[in-house]
């Protein structure tokens, strides 16, 4: 059952996951009180901040294809270099980190104790449908590569000796994750503005500004990075 399900989402995870995501601005209780903002702050940043590095981290050291095909589950090979040897799902591992430090950035009781529980759900749904596919068509190197490797939790030994024995590639992660990358630094800088206010001194119209003006520059830098691309002057491969 929960391959099928993992199948549907897989399908239409690119339709599934934007409602969700923007679910976070969803009015609700706090987590905790405005005393402990600051806390928050910090805890939500440094969390989300760690799950976009896991991502970059994994993209950079060893490309993965996602996208599957035909809107079906598919890979060319097994991939099981760079954190791959350390994790059968890092990209997953980083999108729930990344979700679960907006969602306490937001000081948000009702995407933590709701949304971040679907999430998990449909990622289990996802790797589920996908390990099927990955069993039927690498059998027992597909295994051997289960039995060594966690699929949620890192092992975080030997993790710098992968590091320092691979090339880390700056141009994958900018070129491969830039719209995620964008999307999730307009839900940081919105939050930011938004949930704590005294960072602009409670004045409407500074908050209005600075928006505007970190937003324009965010797009610009993704519209470069899009145009660099379809130009070819930096590769993603």
């Amino acid at each position: 059952m929960m391959i099928q399900i993992g199948n549907f989402f897989f399908k239409y995870r690119n339709w599934v996951f934007i409602p969700l995501y923007f679910s976070i601005f969803i009015p609700s209780p706090e987590l905790t009180t405005i005393e402990h903002h600051n806390w928050v702050m910090w805890t939500g940043l440094f969390i989300t901040i760690l799950g976009q590095g896991i991502r970059w981290a994994t993209i950079g050291l060893a490309y993965i294809e996602r996208g599957g095909k035909d809107k079906k589950v598919y890979a060319s090979n097994l991939v099981t270099k760079g954190v791959f040897d350390h994790c059968r799902n890092p990209l997953y591992v980083g999108n729930i980190l990344k979700l679960l430090g907006l969602g306490i950035l937001a000081n948000s009781l009702l995407y933590i104790a709701v949304f971040i529980p679907a999430f998990l759900f449909i990622y289990q749904a996802i790797v589920l449908a996908e390990e099927n596919f990955l069993r039927s068509k690498f059998d027992q190197e597909f295994d051997a590569y289960c039995q060594r490797t966690n699929r949620w939790i890192p092992r975080l030994s030997g993790l710098f000796s992968t590091f320092n024995s691979m090339s880390f590639r700056w141009q994958r992660p900018l070129v491969r994750d830039n719209s995620s990358a964008y999307v999730w630094l307009i839900g940081i800088v919105s939050i930011l503005l938004y949930k704590y206010p005294e960072l602009t001194r409670h004045e409407v119209q500074l908050r209005n500004q600075m928006l505007l003006g970190i937003l324009s520059i965010l797009t610009v830098i993704y519209l470069a990075i899009r145009y660099l691309k379809k130009s070819g002057k930096i590769q993603g491969l």
